[in-house]
């Protein structure tokens, strides 16, 4: 499997300019290989990892359950 590391800083920053989902940045990855994404803050300590799946179905799923987690965790803070 492939491992990926990214500056999730800069990478956050960068949808946020572009205003592209991180769905979308996502699924323009899919090659037919799962790929272990991993998110490091600015002193390279893993904060996050994600298994990008090999197939959009697998991250339509990933997308909603994601979805529906934040949504309660928003929920809690009300």
């Amino acid at each position: 499997m492939q491992r990926i590391e990214i500056k999730a800083e800069q990478f956050f920053e960068l949808l946020k300019l572009k205003d592209t989902p991180m769905w979308e940045i996502f699924a323009q990855m899919i090659d037919g290989n799962e790929k272990e994404m991993v998110f490091l803050d600015n002193e390279d300590k893993v904060l996050f990892n994600y298994i990008l799946p090999a197939d959009q179905e697998k991250l339509e799923e990933d997308r909603k359950e994601f979805s529906k987690q934040f949504s309660d965790k928003l929920a809690n803070f009300n």
